[in-house]
């Protein structure tokens, strides 16, 4: 039964949900230091516990890769599994929140609205929302990944990083450009600074022939962007005035949900 698998002792005579609220309270005890680590000791004064039940979790939480133990000073530090854990919440996060942002905008511009993350040198859609306008523009699912830079949405969130970071990405994507002939990296960087220059980035025909999209970065609290809004139309409905509108519309939104995003219940 569940309440007897509790309740049983393992081998060291602790039960295995003691175990896990120790563990737990280890991670939020590292969650709270510096990257340069910090010594069992500490560890175990900060927890309460003694050494040695310390060290035998840190042990289990170093081999599943929760925490990383440097070979040389011997500091504990959160491992590569937290932080993966932790991206996959904040998208989730992002996502949930972007819902309400994407569908106002689909709404308001009858087109397709968009949200996508950075995932490394990568941006991903997480969210879309289909208006109501006869000719739909569904060129990235939910899912879909893109080199940062291709792509309305892509090319906010590149545009809105540090330069060092940027030429990061182009060196990174030096052959995965190939699979978009209307990129590389010399058109990104003037791309990156039409983008800077007008405050969103603008997609015209680049992906799929005949038709555009607008996007426009979410940033956090240091300005660094967690996420891009953008609307993909028929390069028609994204000119003149209307892609004035569409860009003000963009700008807003992205403000709203960028705060939402940094509110406590966030």
């Amino acid at each position: 039964m569940v309440g007897e698998a509790e309740g049983r002792a393992g081998d060291n005579g602790e039960s295995p949900v003691k175990s896990i609220s120790r563990a737990m309270r280890l991670l939020r005890i590292l969650a709270g230091k510096t990257h340069d680590g910090v010594m069992l000791i500490e560890i175990a004064k900060d927890a309460g516990l003694g050494n040695t039940t310390t060290h035998r979790l840190l042990a289990a939480l170093v081999e599943s890769g929760f925490v990383f133990q440097d070979p040389v000073t011997r500091r504990y530090r959160l491992g590569v599994a937290a932080a993966l854990l932790a991206h996959q919440a904040g998208a989730q996060a992002v996502a949930q929140t972007a819902q309400v942002f994407v569908e106002r905008l689909a709404s308001s511009t009858e087109d397709t609205a968009f949200v996508s993350v950075p995932e490394g040198r990568y941006s991903v859609c997480i969210a879309r929302a289909v208006g109501q306008f006869p000719i739909r523009t569904l060129s990235l699912e939910v899912g879909g990944r893109r080199p940062l830079g291709v792509g309305a949405g892509s090319l906010a969130l590149l545009s809105a990083m540090t330069d060092a970071r940027i030429e990061r990405v182009l060196a990174w994507h030096a052959d995965s450009y190939a699979e978009f002939p209307a990129f590389n990296d010399k058109v990104i960087r003037r791309m990156v600074e039409r983008t800077r220059s007008d405050g969103y980035a603008l997609n015209e025909g680049h992906v799929v022939k005949g038709m555009s999209a607008i996007g426009v970065a979410v940033l956090d609290r240091e300005g660094m962007p967690v996420a891009a809004l953008s609307v993909s139309a028929i390069s028609e409905r994204l000119s003149g005035t209307r892609l004035r509108t569409t860009a003000k519309m963009l700008a807003r939104e992205a403000l709203s949900m960028s705060a939402s995003l940094q509110a406590p219940a966030a």
